[in-house]
C-alpha cells in the first residue's frame, strides 16, 4: 500500500531532540510529512509542472531566489542583496523596500558564529538561544558555536566581513554531502580568529559603541544527522531537468535528501513547485 502527499514544496523544517539529531518535516501543500521515517524505503517525487510563488502564491514559469516569482523578487526586502551581503544594508539611507519588515526582522540581536560544514565557516543568524540555530541545521553543520552578538543585521554583517578576510564564509555543499567531516576545535579556532581581527574590531567597536559588539560565551553544539549513506560520487537532481524519480532515500542533511546511486536534491531549491511525494 502506498501514500501520497502531494501539494507545493517548502523548505524542510529542522528541529533537534534532546541529542542534537536532526528531525526534518517537509511542508507539501497544507500537509506535513515527517522525512526521517522515510529513511531506507522507496520513495517517489513526481513535479506536476507548476510552480507557484512561496510568498503570494501567483502562478509562475520560473521560480527566483528559491520560491519567489519575479515581482516578488525585485520588491520585497527578504528578496534584496543585502539579505546575502548584510553589510550593504541600507535601510539608515531611507531606500529599506519594506521598513516594517526590516525594522522587525533586521533590528533586533545577531549572532556571529563559526560552524562546521566540512570546512570552518563564519556565519550570522538571529535565532539562537541555548540551543541549535536552525541556520546550522538548514547547512549541515555537524559543529558550531556563537562567537559575537551585535544589535541589529548591518553591524552583523560588517563584523562577518571583518572575519571573511580570514575564514571562509560559504558552505561547500559537495563537501558537506560526502561525510561527517572530522571535528575541529573550533574554541581555538574563534580564539585565533578573535586575535585576527581584534584591531578592526575595536575600531567598529568605536564607531557602533562599546556595547555594540559583545564576545559570546557558548558551549560546542554537536549537531547529528539522519543518514545511512553518504554519496561516494554526488549525482544533482533537478525537478526541471527530471520531473520524475525513484529511489530509496539513504539520508538528509542540510536540506538535502540522499538516495540510492549517490543521487542528492536540494529541496529549498524547488521551494513552489507543485510535487506528488509517494512512499
Amino acid at each position: 500500500m502506498t501514500t501520497t502527499y502531494s501539494g507545493m514544496l517548502r523548505k524542510m523544517r529542522t528541529a533537534a531532540d534532546e541529542d542534537n539529531t536532526v528531525r526534518y518535516t517537509l511542508p507539501i501543500g497544507d500537509e506535513f510529512l515527517d522525512i526521517n521515517s522515510l529513511i531506507g524505503k522507496e520513495v517517489t517525487v513526481t513535479f506536476s509542472g507548476d510552480i507557484n510563488c512561496v510568498h503570494c502564491n501567483r502562478k509562475t514559469k520560473k521560480s527566483f531566489n528559491q520560491g519567489y516569482c519575479y515581482p516578488c523578487l525585485i520588491s520585497l526586502a527578504q528578496c534584496d542583496s543585502c539579505i546575502i551581503k548584510p553589510e550593504k544594508c541600507h535601510y539608515h539611507e531611507g531606500t529599506c523596500r519594506e521598513p516594517e519588515w526590516g525594522e522587525e526582522h533586521c533590528f533586533s540581536d545577531h549572532f556571529v558564529y563559526l560552524a562546521n560544514t566540512g570546512t570552518v565557516k563564519v556565519g550570522i543568524t538571529r535565532m539562537v538561544t541555548d540551543g541549535v540555530s536552525t541556520r546550522w541545521m538548514d547547512q549541515g553543520a555537524t559543529q558550531a558555536t556563537v562567537m559575537l552578538r551585535v544589535p541589529d543585521r548591518l553591524t552583523s554583517g560588517q563584523v562577518e566581513t571583518l572575519c571573511k578576510d580570514h575564514i571562509a564564509d560559504k558552505t561547500n555543499w559537495r563537501t558537506m554531502l560526502k561525510g561527517k567531516p572530522e571535528e575541529v576545535d573550533l574554541e581555538q579556532v574563534k580564539t585565533e580568529l578573535m586575535e585576527k581581527i581584534e584591531n578592526d574590531l575595536a575600531a567598529l567597536k568605536q564607531e557602533k559603541g562599546l556595547q555594540a559588539v559583545s564576545e559570546v560565551s557558548t558551549p560546542i553544539h554537536d549537531i547529528h544527522y539522519p543518514v545511512e549513506d553518504y554519496p561516494v560520487k554526488i549525482k544533482s537532481l533537478n525537478l526541471d531537468k527530471t520531473p520524475s524519480f525513484s529511489g530509496v532515500l539513504t539520508g538528509i542533511k542540510g536540506q538535502y535528501w540522499m538516495l540510492d546511486g549517490d543521487r542528492v536534491i536540494n529541496i529549498r531549491k524547488f521551494a513552489g513547485y507543485n510535487v506528488d511525494v509517494t512512499y
